[in-house]
């Protein structure tokens, strides 16, 4: 029987309070549309975050992939290496184009994308002549951790294959100090209602290059031809993003520092009081380069030792309405994309199995993390 204890999410939006402010402005000013001051102020804004020269703002991080796709030229009988750890809207648009994935396993460290298996699935196709095929790689930083960008940019550099990050999960999380969503040739961000902040709904493409994010725009706009009537030369897309939501990520987006100090606390206080159990153990950041925003705090259970699964966990929580989630089923066990090529190591299956992510709102207060902790303690020492 489910509890009367009021529901805990496992990342609910948070709002900043100025985020009325700017949608006021839209509506007193008459711009309901997908342009607008605050599509260009918040372009201006997230491009200065994460330090690259330009942003299109748009309806979300899928459409963002979509556009990145179309702007390297991706197209049927292609190929794009991309993480099998992650969540499908990485893959779907790659589809979208008639393009293959080919899908790389992860390295246990951060979880993401794995090096070595990249440069395994390169080589093979040079070997045989068909590296002409792989068009980009995507590389996902899965719940905020940042991938290894030192060897993925090497291994880029080395066979001439651009980089996209899909950064999607990462907002104010930075490798070397270097914000992430500005290694790639392109890069893409969601504001989607759960992420470390939200827009509702809506995305970002952003890249170091002004003429992509120029045709980027154009295409997101059904792709109109400069001239007196409505004339069409591309086909386009509906893909822009809301002066209205765009108000939201601008009041939004004055508080990302501080949203990923509260992520991180939360992680602090689930490390501090869960590692110490034997057959727990969280996703640390590998050494100094590596700084995560914490999206998600996630912990690995070894049911062996603590004699529950995930499921149980998962199961007896929900009894007590407080939400959590496995670890995102791979990509090449998706019955949609089984068939596609693959480079595996089985680190990704087994965390698939044996992780769950946390409630990790940014507005936990001490209370529902206390009320979670003590529902987690007691299953797990019993």
């Amino acid at each position: 029987m489910l509890t009367n204890e009021l529901r805990v999410f496992l990342s609910p939006p948070n709002m900043s309070g100025n985020e009325q402010k700017y949608i006021n402005e839209a509506f007193d000013q008459n711009w309901i549309a997908p342009l607008g001051p605050n599509v260009d102020a918040f372009e201006e804004d997230l491009s200065s975050y994460c330090n690259v020269r330009s942003t299109a703002a748009l309806s979300s991080g899928t459409a963002a992939l979509h556009l990145a796709m179309i702007l390297l030229g991706v197209n049927s009988g292609d190929e794009v290496m991309v993480s099998t750890f992650t969540f499908s809207a990485t893959v779907n648009p790659i589809v979208y184009q008639g393009a293959m994935p080919v899908f790389i396993d992860s390295e246990t460290t951060t979880w993401n994308m794995d090096p070595e298996l990249l440069r395994e699935a390169l080589m093979h196709r040079k070997k045989n002549g068909n590296l002409n095929k792989v068009k980009a790689i995507v590389v996902v930083h899965l719940y905020g951790m940042p991938a290894k960008m030192a060897e993925i940019m090497e291994i880029s550099e080395e066979f001439g294959i651009p980089v996209i990050e899909d950064a999607a999960e990462a907002l104010g999380s930075t490798y070397s100090n270097k914000p992430l969503g500005s290694f790639g040739k392109m890069s893409i961000l969601s504001f989607n209602g759960n992420k470390i902040i939200t827009t509702s709904g809506g995305g970002a493409l952003l890249a170091n290059d002004d003429e992509l994010i120029r045709k980027a725009r154009f295409l997101a706009t059904q792709a109109r031809d400069n001239a007196p009537h409505y004339q069409h030369s591309h086909i386009g897309y509906n893909y822009r993003m809301s002066n209205v939501l765009a108000g939201i990520g601008r009041g939004q987006l004055e508080v990302i520092d501080e949203r990923v100090k509260q992520k991180r606390e939360v992680y602090s206080y689930y490390y501090q009081q869960l590692c110490g159990i034997d057959g727990i153990e969280f996703l640390e950041e590998p050494d100094g380069r590596f700084f995560s925003n914490r999206w998600l705090t996630t912990m690995i259970i070894d049911s062996k030792k603590i004699r529950v699964n995930r499921e149980i966990i998962q199961e007896k929580l929900e009894k007590v309405n407080i939400e959590t989630r496995p670890l995102w089923k791979p990509m090449h066990l998706q019955p949609i994309f089984k068939h596609y090529p693959k480079y595996l190591n089985s680190v990704s299956e087994k965390l698939f199995d044996v992780g769950l992510c946390l409630p990790s709102g940014s507005d936990l207060s001490d209370d529902t993390l206390e009320r979670i902790l003590g529902h987690l303690k007691e299953i797990l020492i019993k």
